[in-house]
């Protein structure tokens, strides 16, 4: 299994975060995510080996986003990827989830070859195995947050009113029970964005990308998120990598990765 980059010791790196995980579940957020659906929970890990990402300036230039990043997360492991504007978290982001090709390199999640798989196996892969949190959520405004968390269900084929039940329960169960027929442009913007997060949730993904989840959300909105997809990590035995700038986000995390000059750091 590859390694991250790191100027620490073997001896940390060796670390289980088994015991940490267990705290920091322990130190969750105040809902806990019931999706009413039951799937049997297998580890699952994430292994990136010498991952490279380039693009073209709008005078031809090409512009080297990732270098040859290298890392590996383990099943129940919540990871924080720190960096600064434009460094390049959401493209790395953006390979994992198989949203965008890499120009080298290899992305492994759990059995599934995310780099060399074809189209189609990559939107089942997605629509089964990855949930994305977006930093402006992305809710689509003509339906109800109900709706909206139930979509993901619907596209795999879930009755309708199947769809519905289990996203009213999860909008419940993180206190948006009163808000489930509501259209989501009625919604504040810290509902909004736990509305998001049940639609990443509701599938119970096993592998979670958040991008800067908290990043428009109040101190106390932003630490309940955090500390919920820590726990979701932990319960269902995932991979969540966030991307944040949020100190105090990434500090509750198992680990944190800096992503600098196109390379993956730990701190």
């Amino acid at each position: 299994m590859s390694k991250v980059q790191s100027s620490k010791s073997q001896t940390e790196e060796k670390q289980a975060p088994s015991d940490t995980a267990q705290a920091a579940a322990s130190d969750r957020g105040p809902w806990t995510l019931d999706f009413g659906l039951e799937r049997k929970i297998v580890d699952f890990g994430l292994r990136v080996t010498d991952l490279r990402k380039s693009f073209s300036s709008p005078g031809g230039e090409r512009i080297e986003v990732l270098r040859g990043v290298s890392f590996s997360a383990t099943a129940g492991e919540c990871v924080a990827i720190m960096g600064s504007s434009g460094a390049g978290k959401s493209t790395l982001l953006h390979l994992l989830g198989g949203f965008e090709a890499a120009d080298h390199g290899t992305i492994v999640a759990g059995d599934f070859p995310i780099d060399v798989a074809k189209r189609s196996a990559l939107a089942r892969f997605r629509n089964n195995r990855v949930g994305f949190i977006f930093q402006f959520h992305h809710l689509l405004p003509d339906l109800t947050a109900a709706e909206n968390v139930g979509l993901p269900l619907m596209i795999a084929r879930t009755h309708r009113s199947e769809a519905i039940r289990r996203a009213s329960q999860a909008l419940e169960a993180i206190g948006l029970g009163s808000r489930v027929s509501h259209l989501v442009g009625h919604l504040s913007g810290g509902e909004q964005q736990r509305v998001a997060v049940c639609r990443a949730l509701i599938t119970r993904p096993q592998l979670v990308l958040a991008d800067e989840p908290t990043g428009n959300l109040d101190t106390a909105i932003g630490d309940d998120i955090a500390r919920s997809l820590i726990a979701y990590a932990h319960d269902n035995r995932a991979v969540v990598m966030v991307a944040t700038h949020n100190r105090g986000l990434a500090e509750i995390c198992q680990r944190i990765l800096s992503l600098r000059d196109g390379r993956l750091f730990d701190v």
